[in-house]
Protein backbone atom coordinates (compact mmCIF):
# COMPACT_ATOMS: atom_id res chain seq x y z
CA UNK A 1 0.00 0.00 0.00
CA UNK A 2 1.26 3.46 -0.82
CA UNK A 3 -0.04 6.68 0.68
CA UNK A 4 -0.30 9.88 -1.32
CA UNK A 5 2.08 12.81 -0.84
CA UNK A 6 -0.93 14.67 0.57
CA UNK A 7 -1.01 12.28 3.53
CA UNK A 8 2.78 12.18 3.80
CA UNK A 9 3.01 15.98 4.03
CA UNK A 10 0.13 16.10 6.47
CA UNK A 11 1.79 13.63 8.81
CA UNK A 12 5.10 15.51 8.60
CA UNK A 13 3.37 18.79 9.49
CA UNK A 14 1.46 17.26 12.40
CA UNK A 15 4.55 15.52 13.78
CA UNK A 16 6.47 18.81 13.58
CA UNK A 17 3.71 20.80 15.28
CA UNK A 18 3.46 18.17 18.03
CA UNK A 19 7.19 18.60 18.70
CA UNK A 20 6.77 22.30 19.48
CA UNK A 21 3.20 22.70 20.76
CA UNK A 22 3.74 26.21 22.11
CA UNK A 23 4.36 27.85 18.76
CA UNK A 24 2.60 28.38 15.45
CA UNK A 25 4.17 27.22 12.19
CA UNK A 26 3.75 29.00 8.89
CA UNK A 27 3.19 26.91 5.81
CA UNK A 28 6.21 28.54 4.18
CA UNK A 29 8.42 27.62 7.14
CA UNK A 30 7.38 23.98 7.17
CA UNK A 31 7.54 23.67 3.37
CA UNK A 32 11.12 24.99 3.44
CA UNK A 33 12.08 22.68 6.32
CA UNK A 34 10.64 19.61 4.57
CA UNK A 35 11.70 20.61 1.04
CA UNK A 36 8.15 20.32 -0.32
CA UNK A 37 5.77 22.51 -2.31
CA UNK A 38 4.35 25.37 -0.26
CA UNK A 39 1.11 25.37 -2.28
CA UNK A 40 0.60 21.63 -1.81
CA UNK A 41 1.31 21.89 1.93
CA UNK A 42 -1.13 24.82 2.20
CA UNK A 43 -3.91 22.57 0.81
CA UNK A 44 -2.98 19.89 3.34
CA UNK A 45 -3.08 22.37 6.23
CA UNK A 46 -6.44 23.63 4.98
CA UNK A 47 -7.86 20.09 5.01
CA UNK A 48 -6.50 19.48 8.52
CA UNK A 49 -7.99 22.78 9.66
CA UNK A 50 -11.41 22.02 8.16
CA UNK A 51 -11.40 18.71 10.03
CA UNK A 52 -10.58 20.39 13.35
CA UNK A 53 -7.17 18.78 13.71
CA UNK A 54 -5.24 22.03 13.42
CA UNK A 55 -6.11 25.65 14.04
CA UNK A 56 -4.82 28.42 11.81
CA UNK A 57 -4.39 32.15 12.35
CA UNK A 58 -3.48 34.81 9.80
CA UNK A 59 -1.09 37.69 10.22
CA UNK A 60 1.92 38.34 12.40
CA UNK A 61 2.41 35.56 14.89
CA UNK A 62 -0.05 33.47 12.95
CA UNK A 63 0.34 30.01 11.52
CA UNK A 64 -0.86 26.52 12.28
CA UNK A 65 -1.05 24.79 15.66
CA UNK A 66 -2.62 21.56 16.81
CA UNK A 67 -6.28 21.96 17.78
CA UNK A 68 -6.14 18.94 20.09
CA UNK A 69 -3.45 17.32 22.21
CA UNK A 70 -1.26 14.88 20.24
CA UNK A 71 -2.52 11.98 22.36
CA UNK A 72 -6.06 12.70 21.06
CA UNK A 73 -5.15 12.51 17.36
CA UNK A 74 -5.13 8.95 16.00
CA UNK A 75 -2.89 8.26 13.01
CA UNK A 76 -5.66 6.22 11.35
CA UNK A 77 -8.01 9.20 11.63
CA UNK A 78 -5.52 11.41 9.81
CA UNK A 79 -4.85 8.85 7.09
CA UNK A 80 -8.57 8.33 6.47
CA UNK A 81 -9.09 12.08 6.27
CA UNK A 82 -6.18 12.87 3.96
CA UNK A 83 -6.51 9.82 1.72
CA UNK A 84 -10.19 10.67 1.28
CA UNK A 85 -11.66 8.78 -1.62
CA UNK A 86 -8.40 7.27 -2.88
CA UNK A 87 -9.39 3.73 -3.72
CA UNK A 88 -6.84 1.04 -2.93
CA UNK A 89 -7.74 -0.65 -6.22
CA UNK A 90 -10.06 0.31 -9.05
CA UNK A 91 -12.93 -1.91 -7.94
CA UNK A 92 -13.19 0.03 -4.65
CA UNK A 93 -13.92 3.27 -6.50
CA UNK A 94 -17.12 4.60 -8.04
CA UNK A 95 -15.84 4.26 -11.62
CA UNK A 96 -15.16 0.55 -11.41
CA UNK A 97 -14.86 -0.97 -14.87
CA UNK A 98 -12.93 -4.10 -13.90
CA UNK A 99 -14.38 -7.05 -15.77
CA UNK A 100 -13.42 -9.46 -12.98
CA UNK A 101 -15.61 -7.76 -10.36
CA UNK A 102 -18.67 -10.01 -10.63
CA UNK A 103 -16.66 -13.12 -9.69
CA UNK A 104 -13.52 -11.65 -8.15
CA UNK A 105 -12.17 -13.44 -5.10
CA UNK A 106 -9.41 -10.90 -4.44
CA UNK A 107 -11.49 -7.80 -3.62
CA UNK A 108 -12.54 -9.07 -0.19
CA UNK A 109 -8.93 -9.84 0.68
CA UNK A 110 -7.83 -6.35 -0.33
CA UNK A 111 -10.67 -4.89 1.75
CA UNK A 112 -9.62 -6.92 4.78
CA UNK A 113 -5.98 -5.89 4.35
CA UNK A 114 -6.93 -2.21 4.07
CA UNK A 115 -9.08 -2.47 7.20
CA UNK A 116 -6.25 -4.18 9.10
CA UNK A 117 -3.83 -1.45 7.97
CA UNK A 118 -6.11 1.31 9.25
CA UNK A 119 -6.88 -0.61 12.45
CA UNK A 120 -3.15 -0.81 13.12
CA UNK A 121 -2.75 2.93 12.54
CA UNK A 122 -5.64 3.56 14.95
CA UNK A 123 -3.52 2.00 17.70
CA UNK A 124 -1.06 4.90 17.48
CA UNK A 125 -1.53 8.57 18.21
CA UNK A 126 0.40 11.61 17.14
CA UNK A 127 1.97 11.56 20.62
CA UNK A 128 3.73 8.33 19.60
CA UNK A 129 5.28 10.08 16.58
CA UNK A 130 6.35 13.51 17.85
CA UNK A 131 9.21 14.97 15.82
CA UNK A 132 11.77 17.32 17.30
CA UNK A 133 14.52 18.35 14.89
CA UNK A 134 18.12 18.36 16.06
CA UNK A 135 19.36 21.93 16.34
CA UNK A 136 22.93 22.57 15.30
Amino acid sequence: MRLTSFTDYGMRALMRMAGAPDRAFSTAEMAAEFGVSRNHLAKVISALSSAGIVETRRGGGGGATLARPPACIRIGEVVRLLEGDQALVECFGPGNTCLLTPRCRLKARFAAAEAAFLDELDRSTLADCIYRPVRA
